[in-house]
């Protein structure tokens, strides 16, 4: 891959072997500025190990990672990022107010406290020792501690777990605007319609290499454009030969169709099931591509 000097991060040609397995292989990634780029796939599929290449907690056995052109160990360079991981803790003792300044002290041009806690949702949280809060306060607490230093690249991980509705839209918002500010955002999510809401940029690892890379709605569409929800009893080789039909599973009582052509298998189903219930059709998600990606590189690996 050549060098992309606009990119707030790089991997190129990386490879990555943990307790002897390879994690990544060959993977080539570039974090643009301004722009929220979505890195998704299925649990073991590189992106954890991928965050932390990039974050400079792990070393690649190949390829080159680099943040702003720099080693990603080096000061100057993480001095420009902010990090919000699944699996941090917070000191029990400090409060917010005292855990969020100190760690502003860090960074070269931090923002007020008054305003990080804010942008965070936490402004009535100050004076609350960290120990006392909930699992979602807590996020919101690591996301302040993200966002406190101004970075030029925001990488979050799971930033929206555990929180309610109202905490997770409030939180998206702000990353949105840190976005259209010119800051690069990574982010990682199990959370399909967090991405969707998010990400200008989806990129999909498997068994630690790219298998889609592009926008949400290219990244639906690679899903066959349609979902038909039903309730029928033929089976699912039966729906498999139907015109337009990709992929049919059961989902408890009701039958999940991915289709390139609604209109047509819909009206094969009317045609060859006389007890056809519960009909519903609808634009395919997110979820529905992944599906989609992940069985058919699966089935032409295997």
């Amino acid at each position: 891959m050549r060098e992309d000097l606009s990119a707030a991060a790089t991997l190129a040609a990386i490879s990555k072997k943990l307790g002897g397995k390879p994690v990544l292989d060959g993977l080539d990634l570039a974090v643009g500025a301004g722009e929220v780029t979505a890195l998704l796939g299925p649990n073991g599929a590189g992106k954890t190990t991928a965050v932390g290449l990039i974050t400079g907690r792990l070393l690649p056995n190949a390829g080159e990672a680099r943040l702003f052109g720099l080693d990603p160990r080096r000061p100057a360079a993480r001095g420009r990022m902010g990090v919000m991981l699944q699996a941090a803790g917070l000191p029990d003792v400090l409060t917010v107010a005292e855990l969020v300044g100190l760690h502003a002290g860090y960074y070269r041009d931090p923002r007020p406290l008054h305003e990080t806690l804010a942008l965070a949702g936490i402004a009535d949280l100050g004076r609350r020792r960290c120990g006392a809060l909930s699992g979602g306060q807590a996020r919101r607490v690591q996301y302040a501690l993200a966002i406190c230093g101004r970075p030029d690249l925001l990488v979050l991980d799971e930033p929206t777990a555990a929180m309610d509705r109202d905490a997770t839209r409030a939180l998206w918002a702000t990353v949105r605007d840190a976005a259209d500010r010119g800051a690069a955002v990574l982010l990682t999510t199990h959370d399909l319609h967090e991405a969707d809401a998010l990400a200008d940029r989806v990129v999909v690892l498997d068994r630690g290499r790219i298998v889609a890379d592009g926008g949400p709605a290219a990244i639906r569409s690679l899903a066959g454009g349609s979902v038909v929800r039903c309730r029928t009893e033929l089976p699912l080789g039966r729906l498999l030969m139907l015109p337009g039909v990709r992929r049919a599973e059961r989902e408890g009582a009701d039958t999940r169709i991915a289709t390139g052509d609604a209109v047509a298998t819909v009206r094969a189903l009317l045609a060859v099931d006389g007890a056809l219930a519960d009909l519903r059709v609808a634009d395919a998600a997110l979820e529905d591509a992944m599906a989609t990606l992940l069985a058919d590189g699966r089935r032409a690996a295997a």
